[in-house]
């Protein structure tokens, strides 16, 4: 019989969000846990502690300089995702990075050069494109219970005040992978050219700070070798509305539409039915069945008497473990990530163009050729 592969191992740099992955890293039968890294080096021994992890570095450099890391998980703040991806191309390691890829066009090209020229795998850690909602889309999709895809639109409302300050200094569109992700996923298709208008006005202090004046951006997204169209609309603040990503699908024969209020079931509207029986409320199913057995556990939240602290399982829909599981088995397999490089630098490029055409007042923005092509 043949030996099993040897496990990928893996270095998870930033440990607020990224504490989420250690276990089901730890319990993936096809990962390792190699290092951890933070800058605050108590919060980086009480973690390393919490979950055992001998290797810890304070210093991004120490990472990149040790041999037994194969690859970079980065959860650090969205500034740094630009740089620190390509200094671990750079250095031969392999990157999962979570969104958006960058917040320059150049820094998304550098990325996919890279990746080109060494060979080496990246993926967009985006959650969205793994939770079960959206499998549960696409499972109807492939199946034909939605028909033929009409129209998506995609909503990420989230008021900022009080988070780290570098959001305050955010553009809303520059972190939109969230909501352009499913309607280019569904599809598996490439944007082409976005339309994107402001509305509103956020504060002088936000306004200054930032570079943008506008409270919310709304863009319209044209997809390219099809012939539907998306819109997707975002804001960070000064403006109400409870946080909400949402995903909703037109079909011929089916149309889902997330709810409107946290908590609440999908709403699933069916073609060619009496008035009062076209919308039905649905619960979406779960997805674990995709996952090896050993992980599956992380699409609910896991309760562990060790790690009270950390929150494990159950986060954006259940898509940690689905993304840990992607990654590792395309590095096993030798294949390309999903989203992979360019992939991703069309995610999220499409939220750098959207903000440059409402400043132009919605002038059509094409995507750059390399993301395209």
């Amino acid at each position: 019989m043949p030996s099993a592969p040897a496990p990928v191992r893996v270095a998870v740099v930033g440990l607020g969000f990224g504490a989420e992955f250690l276990p089901i890293y730890q319990k993936h039968p096809q990962a390792e846990v190699r290092a951890i890294s933070r800058r605050n080096e108590a919060e980086l021994h009480k973690i390393g502690d919490a979950f055992g992890i001998e290797n810890r570095y304070t210093e991004y450099e120490q990472v990149l300089a040790d041999p037994e890391v194969d690859f970079v998980h980065i959860n650090s703040p969205i500034p740094d995702h630009g740089w620190m991806s390509i200094e671990a191309l750079k250095a031969g390691k392999h990157v999962m990075c979570t969104v958006p890829m960058a917040t320059t066009i150049e820094e998304c090209e550098q990325i996919a050069k890279l990746v080109d020229e060494t060979g080496l795998k990246y993926m967009m850690a985006e959650t969205v494109v793994y939770s079960r909602e959206f499998l549960f889309i696409r499972e109807m999709l492939k199946s034909g219970e939605l028909g033929d895809v009409q129209y998506m639109q995609a909503s990420h409302p989230q008021d900022m005040e009080g988070w780290p300050e570098y959001w305050e200094r955010m553009i809303p569109m520059h972190y939109a992978t969230h909501v352009v992700s499913p309607v280019l996923g569904l599809l598996d298709k490439r944007a082409e050219y976005v339309s994107c208008f402001g509305s509103g006005v956020v504060n002088a202090d936000i306004a200054e700070k930032s570079g943008n004046k506008f409270a919310v951006e709304s863009c319209h997204i044209k997809i390219r070798g099809s012939d539907v169209a998306a819109h997707i609309w975002r804001f960070l603040f000064d403006t109400a509305r409870q946080y909400r990503e949402s995903f909703d699908v037109y079909g011929t024969k089916k149309s889902f539409e997330w709810p409107l209020i946290e908590g609440e079931d999908p709403v699933i509207h069916t073609a060619k039915q009496p008035e009062a029986m076209i919308p039905e409320r649905v619960k979406v199913t779960d997805f674990a069945h995709l996952l090896p057995e050993e992980i599956r556990e992380f699409t609910q939240q896991v309760a562990d008497q060790e790690h009270l602290s950390f929150i494990q399982g159950a986060g954006h829909g259940g898509s940690h473990p689905h993304m840990v599981h992607e990654f590792v088995s395309s590095l096993v397999d030798n294949r390309d990530p999903w989203p992979n490089a360019r992939t991703s630098a069309n995610w999220t490029c499409v939220g750098i163009c959207a903000h440059q055409s409402a400043v132009e007042g919605g002038k059509i923005v094409p995507l750059p050729e390399f993301t395209i092509k």
